[in-house]
Formats: structure tokens, sequence, C-alpha cells
């Protein structure tokens, strides 16, 4: 299939390392760009946009250089996923907040040509809660909810007041999701 700006790409991300597994499929514009890619996994996932990020494609590395610090790290404004995400199975890294680490693969399924859909981008599955920012990368995340599931850990109070919620590991609302993509 030939990819146009009308293309429609559905994707799975899926953040590696973490059980309960945490993942979305997705469906979106094929015509967006690593940037605006960015702000939807960002959404889709749950994450606050609070840290670092870049984009892994083989040995190239993209996302928003710093002008004092030259690492190699194009900008990725302007840099279409379909220069990386040509046919299913073609996959690249987005690794968010680069003290925890976390890497997630995105991985394209099918390119299908628009339904004129207006609602994209837009979730149409996934498992699993995102982990909370600053939790401390995967060993911290496996800390905190062995912590949490545990009443009697040294912890427990704390960090049940840190996250302000009930939070479950395995928690996925689809509607929740579909609400953050749509910017409400």
């Amino acid at each position: 299939m030939t990819i146009t700006n009308e293309s429609v790409f559905q994707i799975r991300v899926v953040l590696e390392g973490v059980e309960p597994s945490a993942w979305r499929r997705l469906l979106i514009p094929g015509a967006i760009d690593l940037a605006a890619l960015h702000d939807i996994l960002q959404r889709a996932m749950g994450w606050t946009d609070s840290h670092l990020h870049q984009f892994i494609a083989g040995e190239q590395r993209f996302g928003i250089p710093d002008p004092e610090f030259d690492d190699g790290t194009s900008d990725e404004v302007g840099v279409p996923i379909a220069r990386f995400l040509i046919r299913a199975g073609d996959s690249l890294i987005y690794e968010y907040d680069f003290g925890d680490g976390w890497e997630h693969r995105i991985a394209l399924e099918d390119v299908t040509d628009s339904d004129d859909r207006q609602d994209l981008p837009l979730c149409i599955g996934g498992a699993g809660a995102c982990p909370p920012e600053d939790v401390g990368g995967i060993g911290g995340y496996e800390e905190f909810l062995a912590a949490l599931d545990d009443p009697g850990h040294p912890d427990h109070d704390e960090l049940a007041e840190w996250i302000d919620s009930d939070f479950d590991p395995e928690r996925f609302d689809l509607e929740e999701v579909n609400r953050r993509l749509a910017g409400r």
C-alpha cells in the first residue's frame, strides 16, 4: 500500500519491562511527525510530559536537541513517522524520562486509507496502567507495587498518599484514554 496524507496507521505501543503489561493500540494519522507522535503517546499512556524524551530508530535519535550539548540528537519536528513505519512489523523506540528510562516499543500493525474519521488519534485497545511519574524506573516501580500491596510495608502509607488515589496497575479505561487524546 502506498502511504499518503490520508493514510491511517494502526500502531501498538508497549511499555517495555513492566508487569502487569501496559500497552495501547492506537489509530493515528499517517502524515504526522515525531513531535505530534510524542504528544499522542504522552496522552495515550497517561504520562504528564514532565521529562525529556527521544525516539530511537536504529542508530538515529530524534527529540528536542539541546544547543548547549551536542549529543547527536536530531530535531523531531517535521520528521514524518512514515520515514520509519512503512510496513506491518516496522518499529521504533520511544524513550521517556531519561532518569527512569521508560522504553516504549512502537510497532506498526496496519496502514489503511482514511475513512474520513475526524476523531483521530483514537485508542481502540489496551491494558494496564502507566506507572506514576518519578517512581524510579522498572526497579522502582516493582518496589512501589510491592509496598502498595503490603499494608505492613514501612513505605505503604507514604506511597499511598503520594499517588493520591487507589492505584491499580491493571486498570485500563478506554474511554478515559480517548478523552485525553481528544484533549478533554
